[in-house]
């Protein structure tokens, strides 16, 4: 019996098992080679459509509104696999995680959300909130959001707001959800790695959003299923660093596909033959392994608390954020490995190793990854407090 279905006897096949997932998975891959994705710096709404028929997005939606309630475990697995074929896939369906964010909208809103079914797709713009005022219907919402992964292919957008009233700001910062047609999207994504994210400016212009459609980031759920009482910021931080493993993993099946027939201009043998590349090859399998199974480990140890009815302690939400930054940084370094086995193979924008770097360099620059991780994490293991919004 696997870990998983020791914690979870209820626990269907992988999300991404079926013939028609697999097949997805493929023509992602052969299309993430053509530069599509890169080349519109989006991924395209057919593959969104087709993520949608096979699950993506109902996969954490709670079973009373038509969804599965997968595990977090079930869920991650799921974005890997799809990173393995594309990093950029898999990180706009990581937003498939979006049902953490809005079970914090009032009950009949929520139930509103899913009238027409489960397969919502969510993207938004969370920084910097900007000042809404209060207005008659609601929250007058105005201003100008970055970083909006997979907004070409959302079907709702949520953007920050700070509440005011009478040019005083109320309370804690909030999203404002809204049909994606209200906002109007700016090509701005102009990066290095995961280009096809499409992470690009939402633009919000005097739309009046009534305040039952907003909520509290990271405020308490309104559901009560098992799922909404794991670390919601843990969670929204592992769907983005379990992309790194997928792209990682990508990368040393890449290199190994090509060592084997590839002979040296220099008369030197083929790459697998060589005692260096054979070292570094199973030390970067070593390490992409090891990481993988402590970022896994710590899922299962904290999902086993929330179904024995006990809260998830301090320390599994520790590392919970401790095994998701040390993911991304283990996968940046294998795939960076691989490519420096390769010569100069791997340099050429055509090769996919190149995209690998790029992708899995990126996943560390988000800031949920960043070193403020490491010095919160020791603080804990001193028995301090660590800074607001860690934990």
């Amino acid at each position: 019996m696997t870990v998983l279905s020791a914690l979870n006897p209820q626990a269907s096949e992988p999300i991404t098992a079926s013939d028609a997932f697999q097949q997805l998975l493929g023509e992602i891959r052969q299309r993430a080679r053509t530069g599509e994705f890169d080349d519109q710096k989006f991924i395209s709404a057919d593959i969104i459509e087709r993520f949608r028929e096979l699950g993506v997005y109902r996969a954490l939606v709670p079973k009373r509104f038509g969804g599965d309630e997968r595990s977090p475990a079930e869920f991650c697995r799921m974005v890997e696999d799809i990173s393995h074929a594309d990093g950029s896939a898999g990180w706009v369906a990581s937003f498939g995680m979006s049902p953490v964010y809005l079970a914090s909208l009032p009950l009949a809103t929520i139930e509103k959300v899913y009238a027409n079914g489960p397969d919502v797709v969510f993207a938004g713009g969370i920084f910097p909130p900007q000042p809404a005022s209060f207005v008659e219907g609601g929250l007058e919402v105005n201003g100008r959001w970055k970083f909006s992964s997979g907004c070409m292919g959302a079907s709702l957008i949520g953007v920050g707001i700070a509440p005011k009233k009478e040019g005083d700001m109320l309370g804690l910062p909030r999203l404002a959800v809204m049909p994606a047609s209200k906002v109007r999207i700016e090509q701005t994504w102009d990066v290095v790695g995961l280009i096809g994210t499409g992470s690009h400016d939402v633009v919000v212009e005097g739309v009046v959003v009534p305040e039952e459609w907003t909520f509290v980031r990271g405020g308490p759920a309104n559901l009560d299923e098992p799922f909404f009482r794991y670390p919601s910021l843990s969670f929204a931080t592992q769907v983005l660093s379990v992309v790194g493993l997928g792209v990682a993993r990508a990368a040393l099946d890449e290199l190994c596909g090509m060592a084997s027939g590839r002979i040296s201009v220099t008369g030197a043998p083929s790459l697998s033959d060589r005692p260096l590349a054979q070292v570094e090859m199973a030390k970067a399998e070593a390490e992409l392994r090891a990481a993988r199974a402590w970022f896994y480990q710590s899922i299962d140890e904290a999902w086993a608390s929330v179904l024995a009815g006990e809260p998830v302690s301090v320390e599994q939400t520790n590392m919970l954020r401790l095994s998701s930054t040390h993911a991304t940084r283990v996968a940046a370094d294998v795939a960076r490995t691989a490519q420096m086995l390769s010569g100069m193979t791997g340099v050429y924008r055509t090769s996919p190793l190149s995209r690998f770097v790029n992708d899995a360099q990126v996943i560390t620059q988000h800031a949920f990854m960043g070193d403020m991780t490491y010095q919160n994490a020791g603080a804990i293991f001193f028995g301090n407090k660590p800074l607001p919004g860690y934990l």
